[in-house]
C-alpha cells in the first residue's frame, strides 16, 4: 500500500531522510513516532507527493513518485484521506456541509452525496450530530467529524497526523477504537504520534523515524509480563 524505498531528501542541504525504507501493507495499522523536528511534515508530503525524493521513489498504490504525471496527482490523492491534529473543519458550516463541501470537490454525483455523508457519520457514530455546527461540538465529536471527512470517499490509505494531541487520555482511546474499526474494514492506517501509552495498547507495527531513517521497534505492551 506504502513503500519507501532508499528516500533521500534535503532543504537547503540539510538531510530530512538518508536511505529512508518503510513499507504498509493494505491490511496494516502503523504506528509512526519521532521528536519533533526530524521530518513528519515532509514524510507526509513526500506521501501527498506534494515534494518528491531527490533519490529512491515513494510507492503509493499504482502511483510512483518517479513516474507519476502532474494530472494524476487528484486520483492519488483521492485514495488518501487525512486526520489533523487541529481537526481543520469549517467552522461557519455544520457538520453535514463539512462533508458535503469534501464531496463537492472530488466530483461526487450529487444523488449520492447524502447517503455517503450519513455513512461516514455513522461509522464515527455521530449521525445524530449532522446539523451542528463545530463550535457546539466536543474536541472528541470534532476529531470524530474528521475521521468521517478522511474515510468519506473510501480511500485506500488514512493518515492520522497526531489525531489525539488535543484530546484527554479517554477520547484518545475513542478515537484510536474507531480508527482500529476502519482498519479492520480494509483500510491501511499510518498513525503518527508522540503518545507511547497509546502504541503500547495494540499490536500494531511500530516505525520509529531517527537519524533520517525509519526503524521498525517493538513497543512492550502494558498487558505483556
Amino acid at each position: 500500500m506504502l513503500t519507501f524505498t532508499n528516500v533521500e531528501f534535503k532543504y537547503y542541504n540539510q538531510p530530512v531522510f538518508n536511505n529512508l525504507n518503510l513499507h504498509i501493507d493494505q491490511s496494516d495499522f502503523a504506528f509512526l513516532i519521532w521528536k519533533s523536528g526530524v521530518g513528519k511534515s515532509t514524510l507526509l508530503q513526500l506521501v501527498y507527493m506534494d515534494i518528491l525524493p531527490q533519490s529512491g521513489y515513494v510507492q503509493v498504490g499504482e502511483f510512483s513518485s518517479d513516474t507519476i504525471k502532474p494530472r494524476k496527482l487528484p486520483v492519488l490523492r483521492k485514495n488518501l484521506g487525512v486526520v489533523f491534529q487541529d481537526f481543520k473543519l469549517l467552522e461557519d458550516r455544520n457538520v453535514y456541509n463539512n462533508l458535503a463541501f469534501v464531496l463537492h470537490v472530488t466530483g461526487t454525483p450529487r444523488k449520492l452525496i447524502k447517503d455517503k455523508i450519513m455513512n461516514a457519520l455513522k461509522a464515527v457514530g455521530l449521525e445524530h450530530k449532522f446539523k451542528n455546527l463545530p463550535s457546539q461540538l466536543s474536541g472528541g465529536e470534532k476529531q470524530r467529524v474528521a475521521i468521517a471527512r478522511a474515510i468519506i470517499n473510501e480511500p485506500k490509505l488514512i493518515l492520522a497526523d497526531e489525531p489525539t494531541g488535543n484530546l484527554d487520555p479517554k477520547t484518545s482511546d475513542e478515537i484510536l477504537n474507531i480508527l482500529q474499526e476502519i482498519n479492520i474494514r480494509g483500510t491501511a492506517i499510518l498513525f503518527a504520534t508522540h503518545n507511547y501509552d497509546l502504541v503500547k495498547k495494540t499490536d500494531a507495527k511500530i516505525f520509529k523515524i531517527d537519524d533520517g531513517k525509519a526503524i521498525k521497534v517493538k513497543v512492550k505492551n502494558k498487558t505483556e509480563s
